[in-house]
């Protein structure tokens, strides 16, 4: 599929459940400096030149957003909003009045719904308590911003910087400003990270008072600089087993403050502070995603854009929709989707939604410690969840129940 392909007419995404939460993904695909371990769609100044800028792509994603109505509007599907993600790249750097007026576009587009999540992703460097008051006092509820470890040596390893204490000093500008949910970020498993590093990063974690982690255990992605600094011996690689020990270590101290796990690498003070967006993932759930190589998966349609911004931009100014691919998902496919996604989270997933052979195979994994089963009495009926053994292994148990 090309560019200027309308993903309502070549994708005919059928009409969808009008009970069903839907989302929007907005992709900022802008950074300041290019960390060694990320092989995100993003872009610095430099990478990018004179091809496009800020106002290219606020403009361009303005355009996308109110064709993305159109089209859903077309084929019987349009939605009101339940939840918007802002993720990149560093959306804090193209500024607060920006990212309000895009999501003044989706509301004027689509529509919110009544008590809608709002969520943007933040660099502490690149925020200040001007910038949360205005996000929230126009209409966003929810802050994630990337702390990824306290350790000076972990974060020069990573390509990251930090001023010391500024993403904790963030998260208090958030509460300040109103924000009653904030997520911070940690990554653990970075080569030459120490036991110590991990846990005085958690207790910052625990003192700034946020009701949202994410733990994630660092992927070396091939092609990132981070990738070519191992291979060339100038960095250890971790191993699995101190993954696993990291990852325990994550779980026992979050566990010990009050939080608890709803979904492997993701923690919470409560319920109302689990990212709705991202359930909306994780359950199987339908979204639009706004911007360079943003995906987007409406009732079995799924579809991405053109990665680069100013091809992104281009395809947008000529009133095209940007899509660079797409795939109509078979049942199969989401079935196989569903379990590889929907069995991470703490709730599990039900009997209905695994065939009589997975269910065997899922049996042998209760039998060997890995899965528990969910009873009568559960408010989905009975099925399967991980145990606490088992979330150490959650992909390799996914894999055996697949087969």
């Amino acid at each position: 599929m090309t560019a200027g392909v309308d993903p309502g007419l070549a994708l005919a995404p059928p009409e969808r459940d009008p009970a069903s939460p839907f989302g929007i993904y907005l992709h900022v695909p802008f950074c300041s400096t290019r960390c060694g371990y990320c092989d995100f769609n993003t872009y610095t100044a430099g990478e990018l030149g004179s091809a496009t800028s800020p106002v290219d792509w606020e403009r361009a994603a303005a355009i996308e957003i109110e064709r993305a109505a159109d089209v859903l509007a077309r084929s019987g599907t349009a939605p009101k909003v339940d939840t918007v993600f802002v993720g990149g790249g560093t959306p804090s750097l193209v500024g607060a009045d920006v990212l309000v007026g895009l999501l003044d576009r989706i509301d004027s587009a689509f529509g919110l719904a009544p008590g809608a999540e709002v969520t943007t992703e933040s660099n502490p460097e690149s925020t200040s308590p001007e910038f949360f008051t205005t996000l929230r006092e126009g209409g966003f509820t929810r802050i994630s911003l990337g702390m990824q470890s306290t350790s000076a040596r972990v974060l020069q390893i990573l390509d990251r910087a930090h001023t010391p204490g500024r993403p904790q000093e963030a998260v208090a500008e958030a509460v300040r400003a109103g924000f009653e949910h904030v997520n911070l970020d940690v990554i653990y498993g970075t080569p030459g990270e120490r036991e110590d590093d991990l846990a005085r990063t958690l207790d910052a974690v625990v003192d700034a008072g946020v009701d949202h982690v994410s733990a994630y255990s660092l992927i070396v992605e091939d092609g990132t600089a981070l990738a070519r600094r191992i291979r060339r011996g100038e960095l250890p690689n971790t191993v699995d087993d101190v993954l696993a020990d990291r990852y325990e270590q994550v779980s026992e101290r979050l566990s010990r403050a009050g939080f608890h796990w709803y979904e492997v690498s993701n923690f919470a003070t409560g319920e109302s502070g689990y990212c709705r967006h991202n359930l909306g993932y994780w359950r199987g759930g339908d979204w639009w995603g706004v911007g360079p190589g943003a995906h987007s998966h409406v009732a079995g349609a799924r579809w991405w854009n053109l990665k680069h911004p100013a091809r992104y931009a281009a395809a947008c100014d000529a009133g095209d929709l940007p899509v660079d691919g797409g795939e109509r998902l078979t049942d199969e496919d989401r079935h196989l989707e569903l379990i590889m996604t929907a069995l991470r989270l703490a709730e599990g997933l039900g009997d209905e939604a695994f065939t009589a052979e997975e269910r065997a195979r899922a049996d042998e994994q209760v039998a060997a410690g890995l899965l528990r089963r969910r009873g009568t009495d559960h408010p989905g009926g009975p099925g399967f969840a991980l145990t606490e053994a088992g979330r150490l292994l959650a992909d390799g148990v996914v894999r055996d129940i697949l087969l």
